[in-house]
Formats: C-alpha cells, sequence, structure tokens
C-alpha cells in the first residue's frame, strides 16, 4: 500500500530535499518555457516517498499512510500538465512528514519535547491542531495517534527548511513568472477527498471547489469552474466542506493578478474501489480537468485584459 519512490515517479526540476531520504527531492516542478496557459497546476498531499524512520516511527503505517495521502492525485494532475502544456508541482514528501496546506506555526507543540517548544506560545490552538491535523499530523479519526512517541529534536525545522518553505518559494516563483507572462496568473491546487454523504434529495458532490469564501480568486474564475463541471454533468459544491487552506491563504492575491483556486475530487471517481489504486474512471477525470484548465486559462486571460494586462493574444505571438 506505501510506495517507495518507482523509476515512473522520478522526474526532472526537482527541489528542496526530504529529510531521512538523500537524493530524493521533496518535490518537482514541471514547467516549459514560455508557457502555454497563465495556469500552474499544484498537487501537495499526493508525496509517496516515505523515509524508512518516519514509517518505523508510526504506529500504524500502512493505514495511517494511505488514509493521509490525496492518492495518486499527482498522476491524475500529471496527465492533465501535460496535455494541455500547464506548469506543474507535485509534492514527493508525504503529508505524514509535513502538511503542505498548513503555515509553518500551526503546530501541536505537545508533539515536541518541552526544551524544543518556543517561548510565548499562543494560547489557542488553530481548529487543525485541535482535530490532529496541523503542520505534522498527530492522529486520525478512528484509528487515534499516528505516531509512537514525540518529534525528534530539530525535525520540526528540517522538515519546514527542506520541504516547506521551498516548496512554496517555488510556488511564489512561478506565479510571478506566469503574471510577467500573461498579464495574470492562476494556481490550481489539486486534492482528493473521500466521497461525501449524499444529501436528502441530492446527490453527493463530486468536486469541492476552494476560494477562501471568495479571498483567492475573482468570482468570475468560480463560475468558469463551476459552469464547466455542470455542464459535463458533475455536481459540484462550493467551499463546503473544503474551503481551501495555506496554500490559498498564502498565494492567492486577486489584488495583485495571482489568483488561487482549490479543487478536491472524490476519490472514487478515478480510483478502484478500494480508493488505493488507479480505476477506469482515471481518463475520463483527466480529460475533464485538462477541459476545466482551458476553460479557466481563457478566464485569466480575460482578467489580464481587464486589468490591462498583456493577455493571451499578445503573450502567444
Amino acid at each position: 500500500m506505501i510506495d517507495s519512490l518507482r523509476e515512473d515517479d522520478s522526474q526532472q526540476g526537482g527541489g528542496g530535499s526530504i529529510p531521512g531520504t538523500p537524493g530524493i527531492p521533496a518535490f518537482v516542478l514541471e514547467a516549459l518555457e514560455p508557457s502555454d496557459v497563465p495556469v500552474l497546476i499544484a498537487a501537495p498531499h499526493a508525496g509517496r516517498a516515505y523515509p524508512a524512520r518516519l514509517l518505523k516511527d508510526m504506529r500504524q503505517p500502512e493505514i495511517a499512510a494511505a488514509r493521509l495521502e490525496d492518492r495518486f492525485v499527482d498522476r491524475v494532475a500529471k496527465a492533465v500538465a501535460r496535455e494541455i502544456g500547464a506548469p506543474l508541482i507535485f509534492a514527493q514528501a508525504p503529508r505524514a512528514m509535513i502538511d503542505l496546506n498548513r503555515a509553518p506555526d500551526d503546530v501541536d507543540w505537545e508533539m515536541l519535547p518541552r526544551n524544543a517548544r518556543p517561548v510565548g506560545l499562543r494560547a489557542l490552538q488553530s481548529r487543525r491542531v485541535r482535530s490532529g491535523l496541523g503542520l505534522v499530523p498527530r492522529r486520525l479519526p478512528g484509528l487515534g495517534d499516528i505516531w509512537r512517541g514525540r518529534l525528534a529534536e530539530g525535525d520540526l525545522q528540517a522538515r519546514i527548511d527542506c520541504v516547506h518553505e521551498p516548496y512554496h518559494a517555488a510556488i511564489t516563483r512561478s506565479l510571478n513568472v506566469l503574471r510577467e507572462r500573461w498579464g495574470a496568473a492562476l494556481l490550481l491546487d489539486l486534492h482528493s477527498m473521500p466521497p461525501l454523504m449524499p444529501r436528502p434529495g441530492c446527490e453527493p458532490a463530486r468536486f469541492v471547489v476552494g476560494d477562501r469564501f471568495g479571498a483567492s480568486c475573482h468570482g468570475s474564475l468560480v463560475a468558469t469552474t463551476f459552469a464547466h463541471l455542470t455542464g459535463e454533468g458533475w455536481a459540484a459544491a462550493h467551499n463546503r466542506p473544503y474551503a481551501g487552506g495555506y496554500v490559498l491563504d498564502r498565494h492567492g492575491k486577486p489584488g495583485e493578478s495571482i489568483h488561487a483556486l482549490q479543487l478536491e475530487i472524490d476519490r472514487s471517481c478515478y480510483l478502484d474501489s478500494r480508493l488505493l489504486e488507479p480505476g477506469p474512471g482515471m481518463a475520463d477525470i483527466v480529460g475533464l480537468l485538462a477541459g476545466l484548465v482551458r476553460c479557466l486559462a481563457a478566464t485569466v486571460c480575460e482578467l489580464a485584459q481587464d486589468r490591462g494586462g498583456r493577455g493571451w493574444a499578445q503573450a502567444a505571438e
């Protein structure tokens, strides 16, 4: 169930490093120069390169690792990016090591030795930390504590320095390059979710579109997303139960023509019945999302033109 990094997962353009796993980059950035579209596709929760020590420190690694992963959503992201020529960034460091969709101070300090905890901690922990899913996940519903003991001294800072900060710095640089070329840019942050429970009289949403309740991107990008998904016959929800996290907070700057949108995909749409391996729906989801990214790219270019940016036609010449 747990993958070591296979040869076909290894790509050029790696950045950062995975503590305890020499030679394997924390993430991979693939980008054509110049870009074909003003959309950067990201997959922060699909990493499967597990250091041996990390697995040894987990109580039930086979169960916890799979529960934490956005299982194989990176393969969806790669296929979409390559079909339309979009730049792509995907994590190889696993979410069990560090969650790239959490702020670097969103820490459950009880996981560290007392002498490693900073002075003057904030009194109130965030909702995510209280739920067990902070910067380093601590526990899972129905499973309990993930770890056998506390983090070793220095582990947390190494994960931030080697994985978290380089990943987000790479996103910032990539979005700035896209904005320079196109006049505006969009980060499409791909995640996957367990199947949602249906509401009375409604089929369950297969996608959840998150924009931090309007803060991380222009509303026309949300409208474009819903028009495409529903037009293709897929049920979608907006911000509930997933509105986005640190990725959107950090990178979504609509006032500066940099937009960020999170898209959660029901895993049953592209995985097998056990939700563990790629399933027969993978090709359909790739085709659906490739069409979505094309529509979003057009909307980004319209936004750039509205703000006096160079826009698609000029940039493509």
